[in-house]
């Protein structure tokens, strides 16, 4: 590193460089253009970008910058409605380490809006150039972090020269290796130590960790349905959570969809809608099991969720034709 680059890394990281700011952004009645988003005075580079928050008065913030990345933390300080804009050519990761909402709602450009009320520890992941509003009256005081990355800046690493055009929108998502590094990097900042090396380090291993999860697409595929990455996260919830019962509105939140487009989408992918994709999923682990004649016709039924001997009895008769014992005397 020169000497011109550790003095602005050092300054930029120095306990003393953390203001509690508020935001300049006008009222969100008189806001509604995001395709111009506005800058503060000061602004000159994209290290600067941060969330515009409104009313400005209703958060307080701490800041931290240094090369290629920022994180600011932004704690709601009082009760009402908080409106969040951004729109950047930085990526912006938001990590809502405590979010319980009355209503609200959020939206990224080219995703369908979520309303989920509860979105403590989910994470959002906003590409470069991507619309981004949220508001929500909270329920209680929100804590979120905000993280910032600079392309441009950080494509002297080799493997982040594809984030431009590897990247998709996420909405609420979860990723518990992305949450505890990003919350390590915050609580570092808030703790007013000056390790700053150790702060970029985990920026770099934050930013490695973003682009080997955030690298599929969120659109569904050009021939329709689910896109891989929400096809795989979907089926491997589904096989983790075979006998249990599984709302199709956490199935869409896992994914970053709506309920009814994701029930449509799954369709077009599995050709089923969710629920019977789980039903036969139960049966084929069912049938598995009565292979191995080491369980009874029971205890398998309530392996794979049935409580009710006679309705495991009735739905793997409907999918198979056979009754579950005489599906197992077949196998000889």
């Amino acid at each position: 590193m020169s000497d011109s680059a550790r003095e602005e890394h050092t300054t930029a990281f120095e306990p003393s460089s953390y203001p509690m700011c508020q935001s300049v952004v006008a009222d969100p009645e008189n806001y509604t253009d995001l395709d111009q988003p506005r800058q503060r005075p000061h602004q000159a580079a994209t290290d600067d970008w941060t969330v515009q928050v409104s009313p400005p008065d209703a958060v307080s913030r701490r800041i931290a910058r240094w090369p290629g990345m920022a994180v600011e933390i932004v704690q709601a300080s009082r009760r009402g409605r908080i409106d969040y804009h951004f729109c950047a050519p930085v990526h912006m990761l938001v990590v809502h380490d405590r979010d319980v909402r009355h209503d609200g709602s959020a939206d990224i450009e080219g995703l369908p809006k979520s309303t989920l009320q509860d979105c403590s520890r989910k994470l959002v992941l906003v590409p470069a150039g991507h619309r981004y509003h949220d508001w929500h009256e909270p329920r209680t005081l929100s804590r979120l972090v905000f993280i910032y990355f600079d392309p441009g800046r950080l494509a002297v690493i080799p493997e982040l020269e594809l984030w431009s055009s590897s990247l998709a929108p996420r909405l609420f998502f979860e990723d518990g290796v992305l949450l505890e590094t990003a919350l390590k990097l915050a609580t570092l900042i808030e703790s007013g130590s000056d390790q700053r090396f150790y702060a970029q380090a985990l920026g770099v291993v934050l930013a490695h960790e973003l682009l080997n999860t955030g690298r599929y697409a969120a659109q569904p595929q050009a021939g329709g349905g689910l896109a891989a990455w929400q096809r795989r996260k979907a089926l491997a919830y589904i096989e983790e959570h075979l006998a249990e019962s599984i709302s199709l509105e956490a199935l869409a939140e896992l994914v970053g969809l709506s309920a009814c487009y994701f029930c449509r989408v799954f369709s077009q992918s599995l050709g089923m809608p969710p629920q019977r994709y789980q039903l036969s999923r139960r049966i084929e682990r069912a049938k598995a099991l009565l292979a191995k004649h080491a369980a009874s016709v029971t205890d398998v039924g309530l392996t794979v969720g049935y409580h009710d001997a006679s309705a495991f009895c009735t739905a793997f008769r409907r999918i198979t034709g056979l009754t579950p014992t005489a599906y197992r005397r077949n196998l000889g």
